[in-house]
């Protein structure tokens, strides 16, 4: 996921293709299992998963071999596409897209192993293999277009109730947004190949070091972009679509598609709106700090009143997602790298709880909260799993939801004062609507339904085991994160004051070494967090 266009990197183009190798090797998975015979479904499993596990694996040595402390792209590919229009498949891997490119490799074989599909398994994990290839493909237009389509048959062919509805909401939606993006990116190049005499080119790094249209005309460009994103990410108030097609998804798509998919929204703006618009990006930054804003508090409070434990998880993402935004807006060292933070974060946790959810749901065939009482006691061990990623997903310190909350806070608190103090209640409401949650489902006396509900297998256990282990080690020392994340952010923030009026406040950057420092140690036994409090500075 999110491996993107470059033309820089700090190191040589490496002798093996590892990403194209990551793009490629989930397609042909699908390939494979579509390949095989429809009346051995334990085997289209078994290829399923062993691609997926395979492409994981390769998401893991990018990560040991990835240089820390390297600002520019990495593990460069180049080759010509169609030279009359200057597009070519060029990949590169930063500090800002490395950790969300672990994180699908690791999300989708848990996904795969978590739930099983009731009926037709083998065009079910061959869409699945195909969403993964799309998903770490995301570095030009068409690779947006490839995740809708999987998607859209797995929520319309193996979801819940009203999947058929949720299934086509969710594709009207994304692809008008897409639609949107496509007419942005058409009107750069073409304007920019205009404005600079030279020939069309499709290449991000050259448009972006260009800066050569007009600024009013970028302003419109970035709008397109930045309503495309909203709509993907989903930003309030274009987010409608995004609990009806979590509610009617099947787990697997769910898990996807909190985890991995609506990241494609936020990263969108980081790699195509700050980096592609910088001048733009500070002009309309109050406009996205105030939809963020809202999107915290409006998600919060929706998500107090719902009676479906599915939906209500659907609304918890909303929130945690415009607090991504707010990060993002902030334009300052900390609020940036919180934000690539809580993207990964969001993923596990929010991952985990719709896991969750979907053992519940395989057992007793319902998610309405007023149905489930007392499952602690039938269910222990499901109980303590819930408990440990609800409060990840609360932002309890010491588990990987506080590091990307704090370091949002802190960072947008100085750029963005006022919305940072409204969007700290949401803490609090996120910590009110989980825990009524919690307490509505799991304590009290378990009646006649709930008392036989079976605990989690072995097999349940072992999936949920690394999601828990990766949020706890997050939480504790989130050092080796940072230290990939913090350079790419620098450079990224730099490029924006290059092409704008924007200057970073002294203190983001005076405090980004100590604020990282601390965290790093241990923050719930540290209690000295201040405001310019960030990542590692390089």
């Amino acid at each position: 996921m999110l491996a993107t266009a470059a033309s820089a990197a700090t190191e040589a183009s490496p002798p093996f293709p590892l990403l194209t190798a990551l793009v490629l090797l989930p397609g042909l998975g699908a390939l494979v299992v579509a390949l095989l015979p429809r009346r051995r479904p334990e085997l289209v499993r078994l290829t399923a998963v062993l691609f997926a596990a395979a492409t994981g694996a390769l998401t893991l040595w990018l990560l040991a071999a990835f240089e820390t402390g390297a600002a520019g792209f990495q593990f460069t590919t180049q080759h010509t596409w169609i030279a009359d229009l200057g597009i070519s498949w060029h990949l590169g891997v930063d500090g800002i897209s490395l950790l969300l490119v672990v994180l699908t490799g690791i999300l989708f074989p848990i996904a795969m192993l978590g739930t099983a599909p009731h009926h037709d398994p083998k065009p079910y994990y061959a869409w699945l293999l195909v969403l993964e290839a799309g998903c770490l493909g995301v570095f030009f237009f068409v690779f947006f277009e490839i995740v809708l389509v999987p998607m859209y048959f797995l929520i319309g062919g193996w979801g819940h109730g009203n999947r058929v509805y949720a299934a086509l909401k969710f594709f009207l939606f994304t692809m008008f947004g897409s639609a949107l993006m496509l007419v942005g990116i058409l009107s750069l190049v073409i304007l920019s190949a205009k404005a600079t005499g030279n020939p069309i080119t499709f290449d991000l790094v050259e448009l972006a070091n260009s800066q050569s249209i007009a600024t009013v005309t970028a302003r419109w460009i970035f709008l397109a972009f930045a309503l495309a994103f909203a709509i993907k990410t989903p930003l309030f108030p274009m987010h409608t679509w995004l609990p009806d097609a979590h509610t009617e998804a099947p787990t697997a798509g769910s898990v996807i598609l909190a985890g991995v998919m609506l990241k494609l929204g936020t990263y969108g703006f980081l790699r195509f709106g700050l980096y592609l618009f910088p001048e733009a990006t500070v002009y309309f930054a109050p406009l996205l700090l105030t939809l963020g804003t809202i999107g915290i508090l409006y998600a919060a409070v929706v998500a107090t009143m719902q009676k479906d434990l599915k939906r209500l998880v659907a609304y918890s993402s909303v929130a945690h997602l415009g607090f991504i935004v707010l990060g993002t807006f902030a334009l300052t060292q900390q609020g940036l790298t919180g934000g690539v933070m809580q993207m990964v974060n969001h993923g596990l946790s929010t991952g985990a709880l719709f896991l969750l959810v979907g053992f519940i749901y395989e057992r007793r065939h319902t998610r309405q909260i007023s149905e489930l009482k007392g499952l602690q006691t039938a269910a222990p061990v499901l109980a303590a799993f819930f408990t440990v990623v609800m409060f990840a997903s609360i932002g309890l310190p010491g588990l990987n939801g506080f590091v990307g909350e704090f370091l949002i806070l802190t960072g947008s608190f100085l750029t963005a004062r006022w919305w940072t103090v409204a969007a700290a209640l949401g803490v609090i409401l996120a910590a009110i609507y989980l825990l009524w949650a919690y307490q509505r489902v799991f304590h009290g006396p378990t009646d006649d339904a709930n008392r036989d509900m079976g605990d989690l297998k072995g097999s349940e256990t072992l999936i949920m085991v690394p999601l828990v282990a990766l949020i706890v080690f997050l939480g504790v020392y989130p050092k080796p994160a940072l230290d990939r994340i913090d350079p790419s952010v620098s450079e990224l923030i730099a490029h924006v004051e290059e092409h704008s009026d924007y200057r970073e406040p002294a203190v983001a950057t005076a405090g980004a070494a100590v604020g990282a420092e601390l965290i790093a140690a241990n923050p719930p036994a540290e209690g000295e967090h201040g405001d310019d409090h960030g990542e590692e500075g390089e």
